[in-house]
C-alpha cells in the first residue's frame, strides 16, 4: 500500500525517497482530488441548468476587482448559483466531515465511549452516509437562504457526488485505512508478508497462530469460538489477478496486522490473511455509475428525479457491498443489519418515492440581470 508519497514514489520509481515526503498522505490527496472533481462536475452542470432557466441569479453581495485600485471590493450585483460553489463546497466539506465522524461514533459505540476524543479526532473512522445526510441538511438551509431551488441543486450535484465517492474510495484502498471486507481465506501471508494461495486448513493454522488479532474481527465470545470469524474461501479464476479478490494491505496506514520482518519506518504491518478489497470494488462501480448518471442527466423533465436515481443506485451499491464488509451489526431479533445497510435501504426507498411521487412544474425562464 501507499499510505504517503514516500511509499508511493518509492514503489513507482523503485528507489528510496526522502522521509519528508511522508507528510503528504495518499488518502488526503485523493480526498482533495475527489472534492476538485466534484467541484468541476457540479459547476458545469449548474451552468447548464442556468442556461436552461432552471437556476436563476439572485441579487446579493459580490466581490470584484476595482479597476482603479486593483483591490477587491464588495458591491451589490446579480449572483448566479454556480458562483456560490466555493461556499457550497466548504459547507459540504465541513458538514460532511462532522457528520461522518458523528455517525461513525454510533457505528463503533464501544470504542467511542472508551476514548471519545481520540475517536472524534483520529484520522480514520469516517462514515460516508453520515457525511451525506449532514451535508445535505446544511445545504438545504443554505439553498433556501439564497433562493436556490433545492431540487434542481440536488440534480446538479448527483453525478458529481457519485464521482467524488468513487475517487474517495481509492484513497481508502491505496492507503489501507481499514475500510476493507471480510477475510478471503484462499490466500495467507508468508513470513515476509507476501500473499500465497492457501488451503482451508492453512487458514485455520494462521487463525490459531494469531487468535487475539482475529477475534477483533469476529463474533467470537472467547478464544475457543474462532469459527465465528467472517470469511469466505474464494480463489481468483485464471482470468482475474489474485489481488482483485484478496489483498493483505502491506504497509497499511493503520498499522493493522502483524509485523513485517526487517521492515523499518512508520508502516511495517501486513494482514496475515487476505481480505476482499471492497473499497476498490466501490471505486470501480461508482465511477461507472457516475458515467451512467452523466449520460442520462438530460433525460429528466422533472427536477429531483435524477437525484432519486442517484439515491437508488448509491443505496443498492452500498447495501450489497456490506454483505462482504466487517461492520458492527445491530441485533433486531431475526435481523442483524449494519448501520450502512439500514441507511442505504432507506435511501433506496426515498429514491423510489421521489421517482413515483415527486412532481413540480419546472421553471422556464430566468429574470433579466
Amino acid at each position: 500500500m501507499y499510505p504517503d508519497f514516500q511509499y508511493l514514489l518509492q514503489s513507482l520509481l523503485n528507489t528510496p525517497m526522502p522521509e519528508w515526503l511522508g507528510i503528504f498522505k495518499t488518502f488526503g490527496f485523493l480526498m482533495a482530488l475527489a472534492f476538485i472533481a466534484a467541484l468541476f462536475v457540479i459547476t458545469a452542470e449548474m451552468k447548464r441548468k442556468e442556461k436552461m432557466g432552471l437556476l436563476v441569479p439572485v441579487e446579493g453581495d459580490i466581490t470584484v476587482i476595482d479597476p482603479a485600485t486593483k483591490k477587491k471590493v464588495t458591491k451589490r450585483g446579480w449572483v448566479y448559483p454556480h458562483e456560490r460553489m466555493s461556499s457550497i463546497l466548504m459547507i459540504a466539506a465541513i458538514g460532511g466531515l462532522a457528520g461522518a465522524k458523528i455517525f461513525n461514533a454510533f457505528e463503533t459505540w464501544d470504542y467511542f465511549i472508551q476514548d471519545p476524543i481520540g475517536s472524534l479526532f483520529s484520522r480514520s473512522g469516517l462514515t460516508f452516509y453520515g457525511g451525506l445526510i449532514t451535508a445535505t441538511a446544511l445545504l438545504y438551509f443554505y439553498a433556501r437562504k439564497y433562493r436556490i431551488p433545492f431540487d434542481v441543486l440536488c440534480d446538479a450535484a448527483a453525478p458529481g457526488l457519485m464521482l467524488a465517492y468513487g475517487i474517495g474510495r481509492l484513497g481508502c484502498h491505496f492507503s489501507g485505512d481499514g475500510d476493507w471486507g471480510i477475510f478471503n481465506s484462499a490466500y495467507i501471508a508468508d513470513t515476509a508478508g507476501v500473499l500465497k494461495a492457501a488451503t482451508k486448513e492453512q487458514f485455520q493454522t494462521v487463525v490459531q497462530t494469531y487468535p487475539e488479532w482475529f477475534m477483533r474481527y469476529s463474533d467470537a465470545k472467547n478464544m475457543h469460538d474462532l469459527a465465528a470469524i467472517p470469511h469466505a474461501y474464494v480463489p481468483a479464476p485464471s482470468w482475474l489477478p489474485d489481488w482483485f479478490l484478496g489483498m493483505n494491505y502491506v504497509h497499511n496506514v493503520n498499522n493493522e496486522g502483524i509485523m513485517i520482518p526487517g521492515c523499518t519506518g512508520n508502516y511495517c504491518t501486513a494482514l496475515p490473511v487476505s481480505v476482499f478489497p471492497t473499497a476498490l470494488y466501490e471505486a470501480i462501480v461508482c465511477t461507472g455509475l457516475f458515467a451512467f448518471l452523466w449520460g442520462i442527466r438530460k433525460r429528466f423533465a422533472q427536477p429531483l428525479h435524477l437525484f432519486g436515481v442517484y439515491l437508488v443506485l448509491n443505496g443498492l451499491e452500498r447495501f450489497f457491498v456490506e454483505k462482504i464488509r466487517v461492520n458492527y451489526k445491530y441485533d433486531w431479533g431475526f435481523l442483524h443489519p449494519t448501520q450502512a445497510e439500514i441507511i442505504s435501504a432507506g435511501l433506496v426507498l426515498i429514491g423510489v418515492v421521489i421517482l413515483l411521487v415527486y412532481r413540480r412544474k419546472p421553471v422556464n425562464s430566468a429574470p433579466t440581470a
